[in-house]
């Protein structure tokens, strides 16, 4: 908890997605807001539809149903219908949302909102009872939600004034001033590790560890390490090796000094769908999880170590 301050009620954020009644994201039943807008690009994101900051076009084919109302009336022209269905020239594409605005099946749609606080705590507010009982709140992910840090400061200041349970999904790759200014406002931090070695990082994410390190070592010397929940992705021949999670191990351990005891592994899913509908690349080379033996196996490295250890978020 911080003590209450001005709040810019007016202060408005790019989201993708409001989804209430999530239970693993964070202590009771919760509301997620997702945010736009990412500095790291995983192959293996889930949510690539919130890594650029601006809007997103998403094509569902099984939707379409080939009627051509979209070439019609695109602006720019950069819609065809073909035998195989719509292509659509994305280099020239302006975004401006008309087939999406047109389309009678909903085959394309815009991804991407402008909220302000206000309008967010609105919303919060309808499910105060089931935050009131069973101990939950507001999560915010995305995407990177400290990339929006004025409008994720304000919402997190306003939730700090109604009462709502605060936390905070992050890949830890955020200035420190930023992170250590927003830090009082947040109950939770949902912090991701993961890969240990930080060309490994690079070369996987695009970008180096070493400021995500510093900031779960600044959570901790804060007096925070008991307020994160550490979130390991298990992917395939990347993150699931043994040095990897050795390495994981080994940092939180040592550089963390034993006080993060809660470990949640999520195992991948594949998503080259989602990759599809937007128009983007998948970098992942296989599409299956890790099997079961495999992640229990995991699972009991950690306990061993004396985490606390949930499969899933």
């Amino acid at each position: 908890m911080t003590e209450k301050g001005f709040v810019d009620w007016d202060a408005q954020g790019t989201v993708f997605d409001v989804q209430r009644f999530a239970v693993h994201d964070g202590p009771g039943i919760r509301t997620l807001v997702f945010m736009k807008g990412c500095p790291l690009s995983c192959w293996w994101c889930q949510n690539p539809e919130g890594i650029s900051t601006s809007k997103d076009l998403m094509h569902f084919e099984f939707r379409c149903m080939k009627c051509g109302t979209c070439q019609e009336i695109c602006p720019q022209h950069v819609l065809q219908l073909t035998g195989n269905g719509v292509a659509i020239d994305r280099t020239q594409c302006t975004l401006c949302g008309v087939c999406a605005h047109y389309c009678p099946t909903t085959a394309w749609q815009m991804v991407g909102f402008t909220l302000t606080v206000k309008e967010l705590i609105a919303e919060l507010e309808k499910d105060r009872l089931y935050y009131d009982q069973s101990g939950g709140g507001v999560t915010f992910t995305g995407g990177e939600p400290f990339m929006q840090a004025h409008f994720l400061e304000q919402a997190l200041k306003a939730c700090k004034e109604m009462g709502i349970h605060t936390a905070v999904e992050t890949s830890g790759f955020v200035p420190s001033k930023v992170f250590s200014r927003l830090a009082p406002f947040v109950d939770v931090f949902l912090f991701d590790q993961k890969l240990a070695d930080s060309q490994q990082h690079a070369y996987f994410t695009g970008v180096p560890n070493e400021p995500i390190k510093e900031n779960l070592k600044m959570l901790a010397n804060m007096g925070r390490a008991g307020d994160v929940i550490i979130r390991i992705p298990l992917i395939p021949n990347i993150t699931d090796t043994p040095q990897n999670i050795e390495g994981i191990i080994s940092f939180l351990k040592n550089e963390v000094r034993d006080h993060v005891n809660r470990v949640d592994l999520l195992p991948f899913h594949d998503v080259a769908e989602k990759y599809v509908r937007l128009g983007k690349t998948y970098k992942m080379p296989t599409h299956e999880p890790p099997n079961t033996a495999h992640i229990e196996h995991i699972k009991t490295l950690f306990e061993n170590s004396g985490f606390t250890v949930k499969v899933g978020g």
